[in-house]
């Protein structure tokens, strides 16, 4: 019974300290597979245990007549206007059990928002698995960039020259409703 126990004991603790894993941390800027966008990832503006990301350069920022792309396939009307360049496109993704981010990505292309997890296994290179429905899926690996590129956006997350959060994203979590909490018992007065 003492052997049972202790393989039980020794088995959870392994299986907890798996759990408890964090994935490596993909902040950076990557080149996407296609070479079509550079993309800066780093911890969400005030939920900083997740990841967001967004487009700091584009290799066709600009649309047929000169114009700045805009976001103009987006379902919400209130974002077709929004510039391309600099949108958040990756959405607070959150670590899991399997070592990875995820969460969802905005695709600007077609205007909907996929699931997607991120993970790296080399130091370079930063894989993407992006699903509609679960079950279609497909794969690409960003490649990471360290030089800075004419047009690139440089600045900080929310400032002239750098990228825009979503406001949904932008704004701090709202706080949990406090537990409603019993009254203490008042003390015993002390016998005479």
């Amino acid at each position: 019974m003492k052997k049972v126990l202790t393989g039980a004991l020794v088995a959870l603790g392994l299986s907890s300290g798996a759990a408890l894993a964090t994935p490596k941390d993909p902040s950076g800027t990557w080149l996407t597979e296609d070479g079509r966008a550079r993309i800066r990832i780093e911890k969400c503006p005030s939920r900083t245990d997740r990841v967001c990301g967004y487009a700091v350069w584009l290799k066709v920022p600009n649309d047929d007549k000169g114009q700045p792309r805009v976001d103009f396939k987006n379902a919400d009307a209130k974002k077709r206007s929004r510039p391309s360049l600099g949108h958040q496109l990756i959405m607070g993704l959150k670590p899991n059990a399997d070592n990875r981010y995820e969460g969802q990505i905005y695709n600007a292309d077609d205007g909907k928002l996929y699931d997607v997890s991120i993970w790296t296994e080399e130091p370079g290179e930063l894989n993407v698995r992006g699903c509609l429905m679960g079950f279609l899926c497909g794969s690409q690996t960003w490649t990471r960039v360290n030089d800075v590129v004419q047009g690139q956006l440089t600045a900080a997350t929310g400032a002239p020259n750098g990228p825009r959060p979503d406001p949904e994203w932008a704004a701090a979590p709202k706080a949990a409703p406090a537990a409603a909490t019993k009254p203490a018992a008042p003390a015993a007065a002390p016998k005479p």
